[in-house]
């Protein structure tokens, strides 16, 4: 089932539960996905694929958590709870996400493919390692564990 389908399928069983965050979260998902497929059939491509589908929500749960973060600073709890709710849900939709040590595996098998030594082949390591593990994990805790693996 593809997620466009499982949305589909989750915003019926929202409405049904009367649960308005999870509506407003699903709704706005499938927004994004419509809007996104819309753009992309000019290249003649008419739905997602699996990779962009989790592009698209991985870029959505940054958001979350990012606001999350700013209207903490801001003393507005209430508005960051609402993010979590939405963040907690739109989790449902991604894959599970990778351990410090499935990570730092990753990150070791790409140093050692790339012969990565110093913080100028940085760029070598983050392209492939954003690659490998799109969507279950944050970029800029991988830049951080590469900082710390070259620098060490």
């Amino acid at each position: 089932m593809s997620l466009k389908d499982r949305i589909s399928e989750d915003i019926k069983v929202a409405m049904k539960a009367k649960d308005k965050v999870w509506l407003e979260t699903v709704r706005s998902i499938k927004k994004l996905i419509l809007e996104k497929e819309v753009s992309l059939r000019p290249q003649g491509q008419e739905t997602l694929t699996e990779t962009q589908e989790l592009e698209l929500l991985a870029q959505l749960a940054k958001q979350r958590r990012d606001s999350m973060e700013q209207y903490r600073n801001a003393g507005r709890e209430d508005l960051a709870e609402q993010e979590a709710k939405e963040l907690a849900i739109l989790e449902n939709y991604l894959p599970s996400p990778l351990s410090d040590q499935e990570i730092e595996a990753i990150l070791d098998e790409i140093i050692t493919q790339t012969g990565a030594s110093s913080m100028k082949d940085m760029g070598k390591v983050m392209g492939p390692a954003m690659d490998k593990v799109k969507g279950r994990a944050e970029g800029r805790k991988i830049q951080a564990m590469v900082k710390a693996k070259l620098s060490g």
